[in-house]
């Protein structure tokens, strides 16, 4: 466990430093692109942060290829390499796209050849889901199966990049809360080690989203762009499969996870969707809402849930601490279910569906309350903390 605290505050450490450096390269260069039309934001500020993050990311793997702890990984470095060529590509399409707003097309066409990348050369795919030992039934199947799942992961977490701070605290609870599931997951399938990718990969990325945090706060100084959205949706989801979608279901003490064997066996994949659910949604009813119009499902639009929370009278800031809450509360009442269900808890997952319930009901409260910053029905009035409107970046 010291190694991966180790892990988070090195990546965390780095990333705040590059933020600051690429803050500041940006400004004096004025490398950041002209105020767009669907911008509701008035003063040019840099979208380069997913270059510190992709920075923070190499420095955290290179450090740990000199830790023994973490060699049970680097005794097949294609993944590690896989990985980090994805997320280069993706870096370097997201800054093109960042700095001159590319076609919707070459940005898909590159997130398809990054999660390609992972899936063929990194070897990294979906071979099995956790229910009932069900494996994938053929290799074309994996791969096809591997390559979309990163790809719509990906774009969920680039749709609701639309706040200051919003993808990267989201992300952050996210994989604090992906990274207990992987260490209990390894743990109760009997692993020899605790040390795996998967947990490693968690443990860096909320290194990296603490880190840009300071930076990308409200008044932001620094936006992360496609370049960090897509990266941290790329690495979530490699994190995901490289744990869920591998280890053997049956490797699971059926003495433990058979008081609950419907719920036990569908936990396992249902807790990496669970934690980044409220992307997903977004992403679902923006590509639905737009074929709807006719229009490109990945055209931009105004219409995002973190959008909603502004109409509705909440503050920016407001509006970002209740996706937190949903984050935090949908993820943690699965992450107890699990841990209910396989360590034999009193009530089992009822712990977990208790606090799920109560959890989602104070949301519900808390996001349909109409905020104090104007009437329901009115325009979205101005931000105090920032004048005129709230910052969207997408």
């Amino acid at each position: 466990m010291k190694q991966y605290i180790f892990t988070i505050l090195f990546t965390a450490t780095v990333t705040l430093i590059l933020s600051w450096a690429v803050w500041r390269i940006g400004l004096r260069y004025k490398l950041y692109p002209a105020i767009r039309e669907r911008d509701v934001h008035r003063t040019p500020t840099p979208r380069l942060g997913g270059v510190a993050m992709f920075l923070g990311a190499v420095a955290a793997f290179a450090v740990s290829a000199f830790t023994p702890y973490f060699q049970i990984f680097w005794a097949n470095p294609r993944q590690v390499w896989a990985i980090l060529a994805a997320v280069a590509l993706t870096v370097l399409v997201g800054v093109a796209d960042d700095l001159w707003d590319l076609d919707w097309m070459i940005k898909l066409a590159a997130q398809f050849l990054a999660a390609g990348i992972i899936a063929w050369f990194g070897q990294l795919q979906i071979y099995s889901l956790p229910i009932g030992g069900m494996t994938v039934p053929s290799a074309a199947v994996s791969f096809t199966l591997t390559v979309f799942a990163i790809v719509i992961v990906m774009n969920a977490v680039n749709f609701i990049d639309g706040l200051d701070g919003l993808v990267a605290g989201v992300c952050l609870i996210a994989n604090a809360i992906f990274f207990v599931y992987s260490y209990f997951i390894v743990r109760d399938s009997g692993a020899s080690s605790y040390f795996n990718l998967a947990s490693f990969i968690a443990a860096m990325l909320v290194g990296i989203c603490l880190g840009f945090l300071p930076m990308n706060w409200h008044p932001a100084k620094l936006f992360m762009g496609d370049s960090g959205a897509l990266v941290l949706g790329l690495l979530m989801a490699t994190g995901a499969i490289a744990i869920t979608g591998q280890f053997d279901p049956a490797t699971l003490d059926p003495d433990e996870f058979g008081r609950s064997q419907l719920l036990g066996a569908f936990i396992p994949i249902l807790l990496p969707v669970a934690v980044v659910i409220l992307p997903l949604l977004d992403f679902g009813s923006a590509v639905i809402r737009r074929m709807q119009a006719g229009k490109s499902p990945f055209s931009p639009d105004r219409k995002h849930l973190h959008h909603r929370m502004l109409d509705m009278g909440h503050s920016s800031q407001g509006s970002v601490y209740i996706f937190y809450a949903w984050t935090a509360v949908i993820g943690l009442s699965m992450l107890l279910m699990y841990i209910g269900v396989g360590h034999g808890w009193p009530g089992q997952y009822w712990i977990g569906v208790g606090f799920g319930i109560l959890g989602i009901a104070a949301c519900l409260v808390v996001t349909f309350t109409p905020g104090r910053h104007r009437a329901p029905g009115s325009a979205a009035a101005p931000d105090p903390a920032r004048p005129p409107v709230p910052q969207e970046h997408t």
